[in-house]
């Protein structure tokens, strides 16, 4: 800075500082006068941030020159609004820097029976007395350490509030918390106190269900406001329908939530459809799992959620134009949520760039740790680079987060194939068979570990037809069964299982199949017809 210029700033600040020099006395302070926090207030509350965060910084400064310029308590409200700007323009640590000099200022005020006056501002309205919550800032202190992925440190500045001082927002980010960190007790019981002083907090009422807490249980809980609040009949019913769907009862759950959607109130409702595309792809149902994500989509063409699971189902099916087309437009929703990145990773790693599949697959974890299908696509794109042992951690991760879902577990064993850990892939096989139940899914899984081992090459043709009996559409056993029967040289059992399945639907992966069975029975024209439709 030249000398002219610092001439001109030492200029401008004596000119403000007489703004605040002492003024002769008034005979009486006038009703309407304010002083300048209340214009800092005012600001804030208008949402000028950026103007606040200028201003408060010239008058913090002020006060650490002259701290007879302002009262503690101005100076506390001064702190906070600073705080505030600097929490708007997301510099987290440095606001936490400020709420917390904020709090110590409060806790020096609070040993003082009366204000002090301040110097430069006598006069000040009834409205400056009302001081910024101390409650308040202690939430926005946790937000920053939520945000710098401190979450300890957000538990402990949470947890010494008093319970009876904790509002409902607050009880909410505690069970959160708990929740994330395993502490499952705490959790519950924060849950529980957001539905006590909400009773129609319905994401409270999803982190019971989550946390196996009863569907009866929690109906109890908000049976007051069903009986007592018109045209909430639907609620116990949804409350039933969740608790299947974290019961893993994907069955019962879609049936309960088709009921719901029929109704003539519910109907067209997008979170009732993302959730039912979700079950779906749970149960391996990807047809019609893909028909209610594009049904939700079309009523909402904003909506995120779940569109990572449609993308990697569009991937799948080797739509990879659709798949690129879909991510584009979910970067021009909104480039702060994982789904977009899963999205575009899943593009790449099913045009084998599996590199740029994990970097995008790590940036989407960075934006949400707690996103399963980021995991899983970073897990996968691990496993096929040969780095088998950090896919492990990542599927474990999955598995964590949604002990429900099959494919995580589906990722985790083929890890355990791929290094040859055949009795570890086994062990998690007949775990999830015995924890989920026999289901074509669950048997599916079963025979693709017995289809490693010689020995067991029986038993996979017998779990294979159980499969196939409960669901000949499934696409995995399909698969696995065409597997099996390529092997012991039976084309035409296999053309015919194929053709069978093909019948009601279309798959890359089975036209792909196909086509190499009609090879090998020398039916070339065919088996061309049948890899052009899978490359479409």
């Amino acid at each position: 800075m030249g000398p002219g210029e610092t001439a001109i700033l030492e200029s401008s600040l004596r000119s403000f500082y007489r703004l605040f020099a002492p003024l002769p006395p008034l005979p009486a302070a006038l009703p309407g006068r304010m002083n300048v926090i209340d214009h800092v207030r005012d600001m804030a509350a208008a949402g000028l941030h950026s103007n606040v965060r200028l201003l408060s910084s010239l008058l913090l400064t002020m006060s650490n020159n002259n701290p007879e310029l302002f009262s503690p308590s101005q100076k506390y409200q001064l702190l906070v609004y600073h705080a505030d700007s600097l929490f708007h323009d997301k510099e987290y640590r440095n606001a936490v820097s400020k709420y917390t000099m904020a709090l110590q200022q409060k806790k020096a005020l609070s040993k003082t029976s009366k204000v002090r006056p301040s110097t430069g501002n006598s006069a000040s309205t009834p409205q400056s007395q009302c001081l910024p919550s101390e409650i308040e800032v202690k939430y926005k202190m946790a937000e920053c350490y939520t945000m710098l992925k401190q979450d300890k440190d957000a538990i402990a500045i949470l947890d010494g509030i008093p319970s009876r001082q904790r509002t409902p927002k607050i009880n909410m980010m505690l069970a959160n918390l708990y929740k994330k960190a395993g502490q499952e007790r705490p959790s519950v019981t924060s849950y529980k106190e957001v539905l006590r002083q909400c009773p129609l907090a319905l994401d409270a009422i999803l982190g019971l269900l989550s946390l196996s807490v009863k569907g009866a249980e929690v109906a109890s809980m908000t049976m007051n406001v069903i009986q007592t609040v018109p045209n909430l009949d639907w609620l116990s019913v949804w409350i039933k329908a969740y608790a299947f769907v974290h019961t893993g009862d994907n069955s019962r759950a879609i049936n309960t939530i088709c009921s719901l959607e029929k109704k003539s109130l519910l109907r067209d409702n997008v979170d009732l459809l993302g959730s039912l595309a979700d079950l779906y792809f749970r149960a391996g149902d990807n047809k019609n799992s893909v028909l209610k994500f594009e049904q939700a989509q079309m009523l909402d063409p904003y909506l995120i959620k779940g569109m990572d699971v449609y993308g990697y189902l569009l991937a799948r099916e080797g739509r990879l134009e659709d798949v690129e087309n879909l991510g584009c437009r979910l970067f021009n929703i909104s480039d702060q949520h994982a789904e977009p990145w899963v999205v575009s990773g899943c593009h790449s790693f099913y045009s084998k760039r599996y590199s740029r599949a994990l970097y995008l697959g790590a940036k989407a974890i960075q934006l949400n740790s707690n996103s399963v299908q980021a995991l899983l696509l970073k897990g996968a794109a691990l496993r096929n680079m040969g780095r088998v042992q950090e896919a492990i951690i990542h599927f474990r991760e999955a598995i964590r987060l949604a002990p429900c879902r099959l494919d995580c577990y589906e990722g985790l064993i083929e890890c355990y194939l791929a290094s040859n850990s055949i009795r570890e892939a086994m062990v998690m096989a007949n775990n999830v068979y015995k924890t989920l139940g026999a289901n074509a899914q669950t048997l599916t899984l079963l025979a693709t570990v017995c289809l490693e081992d010689p020995v067991t090459q029986e038993k996979a043709k017998t779990l294979l037809d159980k499969a196939l009996t409960q669901r000949p559409d499934y696409i995995k056993a399909v698969v696995k069964k065409a597997e099996l029967l390529s092997r012991e040289q039976k084309y035409e059992d296999g053309i015919a299982l194929l053709r069978n399945a093909l019948a009601n639907q279309s798959d890359c992966v089975l036209h792909r199949i196909l086509g190499d069975f009609l090879v090998a029975v020398n039916e070339y024209q065919e088996a061309m017809d049948q890899y052009s439709i899978a490359l479409r």
